[in-house]
Formats: C-alpha cells, sequence, structure tokens
C-alpha cells in the first residue's frame, strides 16, 4: 500500500480519481494499493517562545535562539480567549495522516510542486517522526495526462532536499527576525505591541517612503508653448523642447513666435521599431495586470489563479518564469485550437499562423520550478465573473506571445522658431502584430513598469509617441504656424503605491543599489517570491499598517509610526532582504549551506535587538482614566483599543469608529463626561461622510448623537 498525501483535499479527489482509489473513508480515499489523504495547508508550525519555557516579552530573554526548532500542530486564536489554541481541524487531520501512513510501506509526496509545498509535507513528516521512504510528484497543471506523465516520472525525495532546505531556512529566518524585532519594538514601546518582519518591514518602508516623498513634494509651476500646423492637409502640433518657470518671460517668447509666424524644419528622423510580442505571465506579471485592469488585489489574483488550477483550467499559478521548456512547445499548438473552438477567441486565434508561431517563449535557461502560465486542454465552464476575467487575461497573453513583433515607424521631427526648438512626435502601425490580438494599438508598452518617480525636471519627452500620421518632411521645410498657446503645467509628485506599483518595487528591489558589484550579483531578485508577495500586502493590512484607498495604498498612523522608528534601522533595509532571497535560492541549488544562512539571520538578529531596545520611544500623553463600568481600574489605550485590563469586567472600546480614530482628547472627554466633541468627516456603510458625538450611555455602550441643524 502506498500513501499519497495533497496539499488540499480538491487535489486529492482528483489524483483519487485517476488511480480508481474511490473508497471514502474519514479524511482519506482508498483502493487499488493506495489511500490518498491531504494535509490542510500548513498543519504544523514552529514552536512560540513560550513553548519552550522562554517568557515573552522579556528585556532579558532577548535575542531568542531555539537549538534545535520544534515543530507544533497549527495553532489559532479563539474568540475571548487569551492567546492561541491548537487548531482542532489540524489536530483531526495529522491523526488521519498518521494512521495513513502506518498503514503504508511508502508515501508519494503530492503536495503543491514549490517551496511552501514541500516544508507543508516535511514538516507533517517530521512532526510524525515518520521514516518511511517517500518519492516526489512534481505537476505544474492537474489535468489527467499532467498526473499521469507526472506518475510515470516520479522522482526520490532526496532530489528535493535542496528546496525543502531553502524553505526551512526561509521559515526559521522568518521566526528569528519576527519575533525578536517584534518583542525588542514593543519592550522599548512600553508594551504597545508592534509587528515586524523580515520581509513585512523593508515592504512597509517602501510604502512608507514613497508616501512621505509624495505628501513633502514641493509642487512648482512651468510653461510650456505649443504650435498647430497643417500640412499636405493634416494637422499636427509641436511641442517646446524648453520649459520656462517665469510666466513673464514665456508670454514675451510667445509673442515673438507669433510675429514670426513660421517655423523651420532642422532635422528629420523616422525609424521602423519592432515591440516584441510579451511573454507569458508570471504570478506577479498577472497580479499586476490584473490590478491596473480590473482593480483586483494581488491576494485576489492568487486565491482566483489557484481555483482555476484546481478545476484544471490553467496551469500552476505560483510561479515565477515567463518561459516553457523546449519539451513543452509541441503541446501548444493544442491548446490553440482549443481557444479556436471558444467564439470569444476566434478572431484573434485568426491572426496567428499555423506552422510559424513566435517561439519567443520557449526559453530552458529561464525556466524555474515552474513554467509561465499556460490554459490547459480543458475548456472552461462554470466560472465566476473574476475566474473568466482571469483566464481571458492567461489565453489572450499565449496568443499575443505566439503572434510577430509590432512594427511602427517612428516620427521626432525638430523644428525651430528662432533659436527655439520644437519637437513634431508621431507614430503610425505598420504590421500589427501581437496588438491585433485585443485590437489595442495605442496604449503603452505592457512591459513598462509604473513604479518610476516623475523627475523635477518635468522632462515630458519620454511619454509615448501619439498614434498620428504625420506629413513627409526635410529638412529646410517652413511651417507655417496656424496657432500658438502657453500651457500652465504642474511638476507631479511621485505616483502613491498601487498593488501593481508596489509589486513591481518587491520585485525590481535589488535594482536599486548602487554598488555596481552588488546591483550585477542581485538584480533579478526583489523582496519575497512570486507566491509570497499578495500575503506580506495582506498582512500589512491587516495589521492596520496600511489601508486601500482607491487604487492606492496608504500608510496609516499606526503604519507611519512604525516606519519612524525602524527607517534607520537594518530590519527596514530592502537590500538586505533581497540578498537574502538570493540566499535562499542558492541553498535551493546546493551552492550555500543552510547552516551558514541560519549563523548570518542570527547575527543579524542580534544586531536588530540591541538596535530596536536602545531606542526612545516617546509614548503619548496617556491620561489616568478610570474603567466606566467597574470603577476599579486604570484603562489600558493602545493604538486601536482602550480596555479594562480585568477580564472579569472586560470593557472595550474601539479607536477606530467610521474610519476615525479618536485621539486621547476626545477618549477623555468621553469617559470623564460621557461624551465627546463633535467629530467630523465620519464614514457610514454606504461611504456618505457624516458628523456626529460619541456618548457613553448607562449601560457602558456607546451611540452616536446628531447635532440639530
Amino acid at each position: 500500500m502506498k500513501a499519497i498525501i495533497a496539499e488540499k483535499p480538491s487535489v486529492a479527489r482528483e489524483i483519487a480519481q485517476l488511480l480508481n482509489a474511490n473508497e471514502r473513508k474519514d479524511g482519506y480515499l482508498e483502493g487499488n494499493g493506495y489511500c490518498v489523504t491531504w494535509a490542510l495547508g500548513h498543519l504544523v508550525s514552529l514552536e512560540m517562545p513560550e513553548d519552550y519555557g522562554i517568557r515573552g516579552f522579556d528585556k532579558a530573554s532577548l535575542p531568542i535562539f531555539p537549538d534545535p526548532f520544534l515543530l507544533i500542530p497549527r495553532l489559532i486564536k479563539k474568540p475571548n480567549q487569551k492567546g492561541y489554541q491548537p487548531d482542532p481541524s489540524a489536530l483531526k487531520q495529522l491523526k488521519i495522516l498518521q494512521n495513513v501512513i502506518d498503514r503504508c510501506d511508502s508515501i508519494i509526496v503530492a503536495t503543491d510542486a514549490g517551496r511552501e509545498g514541500e516544508l507543508i509535507f516535511r514538516y507533517i513528516y517530521h512532526y510524525l517522526q515518520c521514516n518511511k521512504p517517500f518519492e516526489r510528484l512534481w505537476i505544474s497543471s492537474l489535468t489527467e495526462k499532467a498526473i499521469q506523465d507526472g506518475f510515470k516520472k516520479l522522482q526520490p525525495g532526496s532530489a528535493f532536499n535542496g528546496l525543502y532546505n531553502a524553505a526551512k531556512s526561509r521559515s526559521e529566518a522568518d521566526w528569528l527576525v519576527g519575533i525578536n524585532a517584534t518583542q525588542a519594538l514593543s519592550i522599548a514601546a512600553h508594551l504597545d505591541v508592534y509587528s515586524l518582519g523580515r520581509v513585512q518591514t523593508p515592504t512597509l518602508a517602501l510604502i512608507c517612503k514613497r508616501f512621505e516623498d509624495h505628501q513633502n513634494f514641493t509642487h512648482t509651476k512651468y510653461w510650456q508653448i505649443q504650435l498647430k500646423h497643417r500640412k499636405d492637409y493634416l494637422d499636427f502640433t509641436s511641442q517646446s523642447n524648453e520649459q520656462w518657470e517665469d510666466k513673464k518671460q514665456a508670454e514675451q517668447i510667445l509673442k515673438s513666435i507669433e510675429r514670426e509666424g513660421k517655423a523651420t524644419v532642422e532635422d528629420v528622423s523616422v525609424k521602423t521599431v519592432q515591440e516584441s510580442s510579451p511573454v507569458l505571465f508570471d504570478l506577479t506579471e498577472l497580479q499586476k495586470e490584473s490590478n491596473r485592469k480590473l482593480g483586483m488585489s494581488a491576494d485576489e489574483v492568487l486565491q482566483t489563479a489557484q481555483a482555476l488550477y484546481e478545476k484544471r483550467f490553467i496551469t500552476y499559478p505560483r510561479t515565477g518564469s515567463k518561459y516553457i521548456p523546449e519539451d513543452l512547445w509541441a503541446e501548444i499548438p493544442e491548446l490553440v485550437r482549443i481557444l479556436n473552438t471558444v467564439d470569444q477567441f476566434k478572431d484573434a486565434v485568426s491572426t496567428l499562423k499555423f506552422g510559424s508561431f513566435n517561439k519567443r517563449m520557449v526559453n530552458d535557461l529561464k525556466v524555474t520550478d515552474h513554467h509561465g502560465l499556460l490554459i490547459t486542454t480543458k475548456i472552461p465552464s462554470a466560472l465566476t465573473a473574476t475566474e473568466k476575467a482571469i483566464y481571458d487575461m492567461i489565453a489572450y497573453r499565449l496568443l499575443e506571445s505566439l503572434s510577430e513583433h509590432c512594427s511602427k515607424e517612428v516620427s521626432h521631427i525638430m523644428v525651430k522658431v528662432h533659436h527655439y526648438e520644437f519637437l513634431i512626435k508621431g507614430s503610425k502601425i505598420l504590421t500589427k502584430g501581437w496588438r491585433a490580438i485585443k485590437g489595442i494599438v495605442s496604449e503603452n508598452s505592457d512591459n513598462k513598469t509604473e513604479d518610476s518617480k516623475v523627475p523635477n525636471n518635468h522632462n515630458n519627452n519620454s511619454v509615448e509617441e501619439p498614434l498620428i500620421d504625420l506629413p513627409e518632411f526635410k529638412a529646410g521645410d517652413e511651417l507655417k504656424i496656424s496657432q500658438a498657446d502657453l500651457s500652465e503645467k504642474t511638476t507631479r509628485p511621485p505616483k502613491l503605491y498601487s498593488e501593481a506599483d508596489l509589486l513591481s518595487a518587491m520585485e525590481n528591489a535589488g535594482r536599486t543599489i548602487e554598488d555596481k558589484e552588488q546591483q550585477k550579483a542581485i538584480s533579478s531578485t526583489g523582496i519575497g517570491t512570486p507566491a509570497t508577495r499578495a500575503s506580506i500586502i495582506e498582512t500589512l493590512l491587516s495589521r492596520s499598517y496600511i489601508i486601500r484607498k482607491s487604487k492606492a495604498l496608504i500608510p496609516t498612523e499606526k503604519g507611519l509610526k512604525v516606519f519612524d522608528l525602524v527607517k534607520d534601522q537594518k530590519i527596514a533595509n530592502v537590500h538586505m532582504t533581497a540578498e537574502w532571497e538570493m540566499a535562499l535560492d542558492k541553498i535551493e541549488k546546493g551552492e550555500l549551506n543552510s547552516k551558514q544562512f541560519i549563523m548570518d539571520i542570527k547575527d543579524y538578529t542580534k544586531e536588530i535587538t540591541k538596535e530596536l531596545l536602545s531606542l526612545s520611544i516617546l509614548q503619548e500623553n496617556i491620561p489616568q482614566l478610570k474603567c466606566p463600568r467597574c470603577q476599579q481600574h486604570n484603562l489600558i489605550i493602545k493604538d486601536n483599543i482602550i480596555k479594562c485590563p480585568d477580564e472579569q469586567c472586560n470593557w472595550v472600546q474601539f479607536r477606530n469608529v467610521c474610519g476615525i480614530t479618536l485621539n486621547i482628547q476626545q477618549i477623555t472627554s468621553l469617559i470623564n463626561n460621557r461624551k465627546t466633541s463633535l467629530i467630523k468627516n465620519m464614514k457610514a456603510k454606504n461611504g456618505k461622510q457624516f458628523s456626529a458625538y460619541i456618548v457613553l450611555k448607562e449601560d457602558h455602550h456607546t451611540i452616536f448623537e446628531f447635532p440639530d441643524h
């Protein structure tokens, strides 16, 4: 009998059906010599400090270095209970896994084929003290063919020791940095808990730094002159290269140009530009594109793509590659034929030439654990609106990547009036190529990132050439000026991060390093991995460090406070985090010893713990306020809550009320006078703003009291 351990029940059912293991049991399926069972995500995790007998949030105990790390069933926090308790569903499934493994001679590992999937199985294996041999099923889709091929190519478990070592090192490094940094800063902040982490804190630093740059930006006005012309029955405009900060000077120049009445062509540049077709999506690029086009969060995209994968409509989504290996190329025509059976895609498929597909997506050297995102041969059905939107994006991207380049004729015409230079820009499509797939020929290249600052010199020459037909020009031509206008413009601040922009910044964190050797070493490495970046953003949101406002990610008062405390400390260093990701990649490839990596992390942890403990943190001037219910204890006032320390009394008031955080004066008035001053700009559930007093009633609950109008 062989045990097969999948990551989720849905995947286990697909595998069991293929193997004719269809006898349902409690927590597993059996038949044909197999027991097919599953984990429920991370069933096992690293033990917390108290499990080692170490008192939490105690300065004398820091830094905490477990040796060895111990494993514990997954913990959950139950409502109205202090601390964490073992998750009953995890305990139950671990017993089932123990029972299945005891009955079998060997194991086939079928958890997701990636770093975290490997860790999920190995932690279960070690926690259950199992020593039975295991093989690895490594597949990139859940279609019947992919699973059958995977079972024909089972690999020994030891072939993935590098992947496990990298996953285990990541897990332990996050524990060491997160636990010690959080406790050190919380002690320095007088037990007001501020959570820090190896990856989340540098990401928070990116958001806060951009927000501060945006807020502190000084807007300046400048003026440009635009001229209108007509030649060969075509209308077009030219714009001054020079920008004037003195309006009067610009007006004088404008009058001089109007008197001249004509411009002379000085230089003509007409080039044919080939815009390469995009390659396939990896997870991060899919998340960025979906955020920009559909307004979906990174986490929503990941969950939707995972659902499509489990329904067998797309390949494994947590991929960091945009390419496929040579041996997969033969399967691509069949995917195109599948799309050609769906009315929606027929027009797009008709632009392709079977037998001469563009092979730009094929690159064995750029394929990581998994290839770029592809559809499967299973025609989608019963999709939700978001699932359909994501499936369509992946399908269209496949067709675009198989298309030829888009060819454009780009014109830059420099004309002069007196000694002032003006630029005429235009382009026209020669061959649509990949842009014919969706019929979008004028949008900016999908490969450009949007996280760059708008420079203070307000240079507008980087704007993409408009799709404008221009007449033919030659040097010396005179162009009549039919109209001259002065445009007032304002320098723009750095754009606040959207999720798409933040994902780009996280992905490209290593590229901002000034040291050329270091930059070369980690230019392709960022913060986190494609599989973890969405969860990092969600962690910052759940801890109230950031909020979503329209499409932008904005730091909260709490997030800015944490950033202000740690911005000059090593814990916020983006480049160091990028270097660690590179080190984990080396561990996976067997090029770096995991013990050396953890030793380096421990040295780093000692430094940041010392740094954080030495911080001098000024608390809010918090008054001593008696609990309104028991009148016995002084209230504890934290960033997000006001509460009585007596568990019997348990009086609680949240500080955030309808989008407004109560300040100390308002809290004092509420407790002492049983009514706040008028609070403005609160937001109701329907999005409308209102103003009201918060009143503490006799039963110690709070209500709104609205002003008389």
